[in-house]
């Protein structure tokens, strides 16, 4: 038996998770808000880590009823994100690490996220949609890598919905995405935005540039309301995302569609890329549970599970942090091709 315990706070997230060979035993997390209108800077969102990271240890510990002695391995979050976040948080595994005298296990977190969307899915081999405040990719499994077949040019998907829920001075509690997504609910006027996909990447900067601009002249005019800007915003940006993952099915011939990241929560995406996979030759479409979706400890911890059971651990003068990690980078040793 392989207990690993994950450490994740890349963004304004910060969790602690531990994993007892593919049981989730404890996911313990906390999130930085800021007031409605306004994003997280980098030097704040480290000191609400900073200030909390040992009260979700301590947490984490006794929800999963675990010891530090019965842990084998520390595995933290090596980037991508923010650097003061991601710095904030490795110095405590590092210091973990040390007190009780475990090994540590650097984990790329957009593998984090595609590791806990296998486990809990149980999907084999997946196209994967990874979308996220700060990462849009379309993903699958090759030869040892997740190759990157397609990827935002600009600005994450995310990113896109949560700077369009400041022009709206929308809440940021739970998530501004997700109070895009109530509003959407109630939009009933498509408007026509720019559609920007160049091959297999896609392009978020343009239509945020232009709806940002257009917001206050329509309505002004009372061409349209709030709901109805949330709800062609959403339409047209996960229409441009199905449309890439179902390329990339078809060319990897895979069955199976995974989404995952914390925009994968949003209920409208999962609608739409479902009826695609439906039509699709009986496609499945799998979604990973919510409570994994969002960035969490518990997909650092089954990463580092996987790879320290292959043999990875991360020498303690190697253990930095990298702001652009991208997934593509990891040799993945714990997949068989087959």
């Amino acid at each position: 038996m392989t207990v690993a315990i994950g450490f994740e706070g890349s963004a304004n997230k910060l969790g602690i998770g531990i994993i007892k060979d593919g049981v989730v035993l404890s996911n313990v997390r906390t999130t930085y808000i800021t007031p409605p209108g306004e994003g997280f800077l980098p030097r704040d969102t480290a000191k609400h880590h900073r200030e909390n990271i040992i009260d979700i240890l301590r947490r984490s510990l006794i929800e999963a009823n675990i010891t530090p002695q019965e842990i084998d391995c520390i595995c933290y979050t090596k980037g991508p994100g923010m650097g003061a976040p991601l710095m904030s948080v490795a110095i405590v595994a590092r210091t973990v690490a040390q007190l009780w005298k475990k090994p540590l296990v650097a984990v790329n977190h957009c593998i984090g996220h595609i590791e806990m969307g296998r486990l809990v899915t149980g999907a084999v081999n997946p196209a994967v949609l990874y979308v996220s405040g700060g990462n849009t990719q379309v993903i699958a499994y090759l030869e040892r890598r997740y190759r990157i077949f397609g990827e935002t040019i600009d600005i994450a998907v995310g990113n896109c919905l949560d700077r369009f829920a400041r022009v709206l001075k929308l809440s940021n509690d739970p998530s501004p995405g997700y109070n895009i997504e109530q509003m959407a609910k109630r939009g009933k006027k498509l408007i026509d935005l720019p559609y920007t996909v160049k091959g297999m990447d896609v392009s978020f900067s343009g239509i945020l540039s232009y709806i940002e601009s257009m917001a206050p002249k329509l309505l002004e005019s009372g061409d349209c309301t709030p709901e109805d800007l949330c709800f062609s915003l959403q339409e047209t940006v996960f229409a441009m995302l199905v449309e890439t993952t179902e390329r990339a099915m078809a060319h990897c011939g895979s069955s199976e569609v995974l989404i995952v990241g914390g925009v994968g929560c949003n209920k409208r995406l999962q609608e739409m890329m479902g009826l695609v996979s439906r039509i699709s030759q009986g496609k499945i479409s799998q979604i990973t549970d919510s409570k994994f979706c969002i960035d969490n400890g518990a997909m650092i911890a089954q990463a580092g599970w996987e790879m320290f059971r292959a043999g990875h651990v991360t020498p303690l003068e190697e253990s930095t942090c990298t702001q652009r990690f991208r997934t593509d980078e990891v040799e993945v040793t714990w997949r068989s091709d087959s």
